[in-house]
Formats: structure tokens, sequence, C-alpha cells
């Protein structure tokens, strides 16, 4: 075999390419997951602040948006 065919041979191999496109979508799934738990976390907290203030005897409607 001359370089010219491994050359070739290893540019039409794309065996290793699936695992590449696996953990690129583990990725984008994980940062998904994480910027939907900061940001409903942020919101629960905001609804059990305002709560809490309902309870210390502050008149705020936590029913609205935060």
């Amino acid at each position: 075999m001359n370089l010219t065919n491994l050359l070739k041979d290893f540019i039409q191999d794309e065996s290793g390419l699936t695992a590449v496109e696996y953990a690129i979508a583990g990725g984008l799934v994980v940062g998904g997951m994480i910027a939907a738990f900061n940001l409903l976390g942020d919101n629960a907290t905001a609804k059990i602040e305002c709560l809490a203030s309902a309870v210390n005897g502050a008149s705020t409607d936590c029913t609205t948006g935060s």
C-alpha cells in the first residue's frame, strides 16, 4: 500500500465519527438541562421569597409573573 491509498482510506473511514456525534449531542443535552434548571431555580426562588414576605405581612401578589 502506498501513502496515497492510506490517506484516502483514512479520510473515508467514518467509524470514529459516531462517537464524536454522540459526545456532541450529549453535551448539548446537558447544556440545555443546566440552563433549564438554572432558570427554574431562579423562578422558584423568587416565588418562595414572595410567599415568605406575604407570610410576614407584606401585601404582595405572588400569582403575577416575576
